[in-house]
């Protein structure tokens, strides 16, 4: 088990890159609500302890996980976000219906990370029953929304570096070139 041995809500605020200027979107699945609430609350909380202003955390609501796709593209279309995290959590049943969910879903976030230059964080727990969600959903394994929080700021700034970068097009620019930090000049060599 991958997060076993591990607290998926520890991170070192002082290893991540500023993140009070981007804006984030957060897309929540309504079904399976305890667990999700608790993934928002632990996404939430991170950006918050990261500096990120409130009104730069927008939240929309969409029935259930398969929902998260098409909630998380509107998100992208007309939000101006520089991340967007998508929350679900989908629990083994009798059915096939987890497998198709859980692939459709999976495929769907996949696309929306090729297709568009915004980065889609996948925070959607596929447990085999209800108590594995809730320990990765602010129980004995941290929170995974925590963790996705931390992969949303790391992902807006490659993309933001990324972006000046290729503004520049300057070939003589190396990984670590650029380093976006408040206060601290861009120095490049024409």
């Amino acid at each position: 088990m991958a997060t076993a041995n591990k607290n998926l809500s520890e991170y070192d605020k002082n290893k991540l890159p500023k993140a009070k200027n981007f804006r984030f979107g957060v897309v929540v699945s309504e079904w399976n609500e305890k667990v999700t609430e608790g993934l928002y609350n632990g996404a939430y909380n991170a950006l918050i302890d990261n500096e990120v202003h409130e009104q730069n955390i927008i939240r929309w609501n969409v029935p259930g996980s398969f929902e998260l796709i098409y909630g998380a593209k509107k998100m992208l279309q007309t939000q101006n976000v520089d991340a967007v995290i998508v929350i679900g959590c989908v629990i083994q049943g009798e059915t096939k219906h987890f497998d198709f969910v859980c692939e459709g879903v999976t495929q769907g976030i996949k696309d929306l990370n090729v297709q568009t230059d915004v980065p889609v964080i996948f925070c959607v727990l596929t447990d085999n029953n209800e108590q594995q969600s809730i320990d990765r959903s602010g129980g004995i394994h941290g929170n995974k929304g925590t963790e996705a929080a931390i992969a949303a700021i790391k992902m807006a700034f490659l993309r933001n570096q990324a972006s000046l970068m290729h503004d520049y097009k300057n070939p003589m620019l190396t990984s670590g070139a650029i380093q976006i930090d408040e206060g601290t000049p861009l120095e490049l060599k024409e």
